[in-house]
């Protein structure tokens, strides 16, 4: 058991490459990944299963101790980062699909891994647990609300189906997860690293078979949408802190709602663009899931240096 779960962490600790090895495979045999197509919405009930698994009811004691934190970090995370995305899309004039695509990674939650890069920063990690547990139970709502908001101009939304889709693949298999964990709280502690190692392969899988679907097309449009991307995720990061600082956060939990509103459940993304509206409209959200991991854990190694340095911070 002990060596399942030193394989598993390996999985978990180097997301990053296996997010990358599974875009260069797919890319070079994209036929390996297509016949995946009809199971995209399992494996993402999957990822949000072995989140589920993970946490307990202690998680979610922050957003009722301090739901003043957790509200203004949700806010931030919703208000920033889809006007953000309006902008960027604006500025750049992206086509209408990639256009979608980006202003969709923009409207889900925040990423769950950001609880990991707020460790690393020396951040307030309990906040960025509610933060994300947060946003990701409001997502039904507000992200095909806040997609219909700022893309109905580009592609015709589908406010319910996306909703219902949402509550199917996100909030139900998180919530069995926590049943499982509540229920079976010693057999889940022994192979506890396994859950996130699967969430990795999956949001693997589900980058691999966008490049997969887009493999023609990548040539010509990955250089803007990499551009937009970055600039998105730059946008969360930066503004994500300001924000903090405007409310009045200590440094650590500004850092936390940095890490929080850069870091987006793209993965999420992904399978709602390719249901919702086409494989080109899931790259933006293909390309982030990589990026704002690289970014995040820079950043948070920065701030981490800056912590043992007894440095206070920006």
């Amino acid at each position: 058991m002990h060596r399942i779960n030193k394989i598993a962490g390996y999985f978990t600790d180097y997301l990053v490459f296996w997010v990358v090895s599974a875009v260069a495979a797919a890319y070079f045999f994209p036929k390996i990944f297509i016949p995946l197509k009809p199971f995209i919405d399992l494996f993402f009930a999957c990822t949000m299963f072995g989140i589920g698994a993970l946490l307990s009811v202690k998680d979610f004691e922050p957003i009722f101790k301090k739901p003043r934190l957790v509200l203004l970090g949700m806010l931030a995370q919703f208000a920033i980062m889809p006007l953000a995305a309006f902008i960027i899309v604006r500025l750049l004039d992206l086509p209408p699909a990639l256009a979608f695509g980006l202003i969709l990674a923009a409207a889900v939650p925040d990423a769950m891994a950001a609880g990991v890069m707020s460790y690393i920063a020396e951040a307030d990690v309990a906040f960025s647990v509610a933060l994300t547990t947060g946003t990701t139970l409001v997502s039904p709502v507000l992200t095909p609300g806040l997609t219909y908001l700022f893309a109905r101009e580009y592609i015709p939304i589908q406010f319910l189906p996306m909703m219902q889709s949402i509550l199917i693949m996100v909030i139900l298999p998180l919530f069995l997860g926590l049943i499982v964990r509540h229920y079976f709280h010693r057999q889940v502690e022994k192979i506890r690293p396994v859950f996130p190692a699967f969430s990795t392969i999956f949001i693997a899988f589900i980058c691999g078979l966008v490049v997969a679907l887009n493999r023609q097309s990548l040539l010509y449009i990955t250089g803007i949408v990499f551009v937009s991307v970055v600039l998105l995720n730059f946008s969360g990061l930066a503004l994500g802190y300001g924000a903090g600082k405007l409310f009045g956060f200590d440094i650590k939990q500004r850092r936390t709602l940095a890490i929080g509103v850069g870091m987006q459940n793209a993965g999420l993304g992904a399978v709602l663009a390719i249901k919702y509206a086409s494989a080109q409209a899931a790259i933006p959200n293909a390309i982030f899931a990589t990026w704002c991991i690289i970014s995040a854990a820079i950043l948070a190694s920065v701030w981490n240096r800056m912590s043992r340095s007894a440095d206070p911070g920006i």
